[in-house]
């Protein structure tokens, strides 16, 4: 049984990017905006609180290897690199071409997790050639959630992510 990699599977025509190595965690959190009346109190002396709305999911996937030092090649990672970078700046082309970031679902085998697009990405070179080429790297990833209710011009639609019967 060969190994199902994790990945970004682009909504909108960009590229899908396939993780060279899976994740060993993934990290998912969620929180409700709340409206706190200052002067109102209740009988124990406590703010009276209202409920806004729900923020949306975030997923955080850290320590991703990016290696090409195993292969041989004395390749650069700086390529693989390139296209997470890709994913954090506006789209190239279509309708929405620099307007929005990619949209993509993030899928690990038969779950498909979450829409998403990636709010924060950092990585650290962690291992380079004896000419200075890196060839290995840790990447950490914040994607946020995407009402897929609510599509826009320009977006695609995902084969129906299901984050919480199929991921969660």
């Amino acid at each position: 049984m060969s190994l199902t990699k994790a990945k970004l599977v682009s909504s909108d025509g960009g590229g899908t990017i396939e993780f060279m190595f899976n994740p060993t965690q993934l990290k998912f959190s969620q929180s409700i905006s709340l409206n706190k009346n200052e002067g109102a109190r209740t009988g124990r002396g406590l703010p009276k609180v209202n409920f806004a709305h729900p923020q949306p999911c975030t997923l955080s996937i850290g320590d991703i290897i990016l290696d090409t030092y195993e292969q041989g090649s004395n390749k650069s990672v700086l390529p693989y690199i390139k296209q997470f970078e890709k994913a954090v700046n506006f789209l190239e082309q279509g309708c929405e071409k620099d307007k929005r970031p990619p949209t993509y679902v993030f899928t690990w085998g038969n779950y498909q997790y979450i829409r998403c697009f990636i709010t924060n990405l950092a990585y650290t070179l962690t291992m380079f050639l004896p000419d200075g080429t890196p060839v290995r790297a840790k990447l950490d990833l914040t994607l946020e959630e995407i009402d897929e209710s609510t599509s826009q011009p320009g977006m695609g639609t995902p084969s129906n992510p299901d984050r919480i019967g199929g991921g969660r």
